[in-house]
């Protein structure tokens, strides 16, 4: 009898521990398949910041795809959704400023790293991207569609397709990262309509 009860207490923990992961990945991606290369990321483990809600995250490594891209449907409530729309709404310009500097800061972070800790201050390096940002509002979503360019490498970019839009009291937005605008606003389009 007692070896009964430990094999159904097994299957009671094993079952539980399978329900508890089968919405670690989220939904996915509906017309981003597996079948594709499409591969679901998890987003049950995040730590979420107040008022952000991760729906579902995609991401098509270079080994199973034509093209690389990652995909993604967020939204934000709260005063974290009334910042997000007035930057993506007002000032996209300043936003697509902001990816690059983010990447410029790190890039100069892993060369500070790689070098050890120098004292003096660094010389200011020339720009090495260029960041053009453009709307592209439709009748479903607004959007902005944002290109960094290289200017070391001809013809090395990457571009970020975000489409938003309010659903009732929370700010729904879908970003997608690809190598040209065409990728990057089919993918955004996709996940925006699996919202």
């Amino acid at each position: 009898m007692r070896s009964r009860f430990h094999v159904v207490l097994l299957g009671l923990i094993a079952g539980l521990v399978l329900s508890a992961c089968s919405h670690h990945f989220g939904p996915g991606i509906a017309e981003l398949p597996a079948a594709r290369g499409w591969q679901p990321l998890p987003i049950g483990s995040w730590v979420l910041n107040d008022g952000l809600e991760a729906r579902a995250m995609a991401f098509c490594p270079r080994d199973a795809c034509d093209r690389q891209g990652f995909a993604a449907i967020v939204s934000f409530s709260g005063s974290r959704a009334v910042e997000i729309e007035k930057a993506l709404s007002e000032s996209p310009a300043a936003l697509g400023q902001a990816f690059a500097r983010l990447a410029a800061e790190k890039a100069a972070e892993r060369r500070k790293n790689l070098r050890g800790q120098k004292k003096r201050k660094p010389e200011p390096k020339p720009a090495r991207s260029t960041t053009d940002v453009l709307r592209v509002d439709s009748a479903e979503a607004r959007g902005v569609l944002v290109t960094i360019r290289s200017l070391d490498t001809p013809g090395r970019q990457a571009v970020t397709a975000i489409l938003y839009g309010r659903e009732d009291d929370r700010l729904v937005v879908s970003v997608a990262i690809a190598a040209d605008a065409e990728a990057a606003r089919h993918d955004a389009k996709a996940a925006w309509r699996s919202r």
